[in-house]
Parts: structure tokens; sequence; C-alpha cells
């Protein structure tokens, strides 16, 4: 079953400043709560960024593109301990105007029909968690 999780807020940071920490590849487990540990292999496209868990497990993402004309952020996550056939996330950066920007953050699962509800519901809090602690870094 495929699933896709969007979550979008505006932060007080200016679209540079976020697109730059976007771009940067690194800096998740400064973000979201449920990440300890972040480190890049790598550079740029084809990069890979290792993520361990609060409880230990590990997560392998893949960039797919950085597009500094649009503020797009695509990755592939190719290892996690979650039951997922594929994952795809994407990041969207845009100008709310002010200083402050909009955030989306997108991902699309494929997962078994009992799992992937449930497994979308904790991306959905996840991502809101990741984008909040976002904002808080950037401050």
């Amino acid at each position: 079953m495929m699933e896709t999780i969007v979550v979008t807020k505006t932060i007080g940071a200016p679209v540079e400043k976020v697109w730059s920490a976007i771009r940067a590849i690194d800096g998740l487990d400064r973000w979201f709560p449920v990440i300890e540990t972040s480190r890049v292999e790598g550079e740029g496209v084809g990069a890979t960024r290792v993520l361990g868990l609060a409880d230990g497990g590990e997560l392998h993402d893949r960039v797919l593109e950085i597009a500094d004309a649009e503020r797009r952020f695509r990755y592939e996550r190719f290892r996690s301990p979650f039951p997922v056939e594929s994952y795809l996330g994407t990041v969207q950066v845009r100008d709310a105007g002010h200083g402050r920007s909009d955030v989306s953050w997108t991902v699309v699962i494929e997962a078994a029909d009992d799992v992937a509800p449930g497994l979308a519901e904790f991306l959905h809090a996840a991502l809101s968690d990741g984008i909040d602690g976002l904002e808080k870094d950037l401050r």
C-alpha cells in the first residue's frame, strides 16, 4: 500500500537560511527528537546520510537531488528498521515573506497494508517535530 505523508509549516527564518540548512544534508540529529546521531558519507547528490535512532536502529538515506533554483531536496531511504518496501522524501522550501519560510516535507512510502496507516501516522508526527526542530535550530 502506498501512503503519502505531507507536512507543511511556516517557520520564522528567512528562506536562504532555511534552504542552506536543508541542502547541507546533515543536522537531522538536532531537528528530530527520534534521531540521536547523524553523519554524512560523500558530498552532494549521491551522498549517504546515516541516522542513528534513539532506540539503536539506523536509517540510511541516499541524496537524489539538490535543486537550488527550486529549493528542493530529494532523498531515498534505502535501509531502515521500519517495514517499508520503498521510501522517498522531498523537502521544498519557499519564501513566505517577512523573513519567514514555508517548509513542506513529503514522504511517499510503500508498506504492507497492515502497517502502512500506523507508519504514516508515526511519520507525520516525526516530520512535524523535525520542522519544529529545524526552526528552533535556526534561531
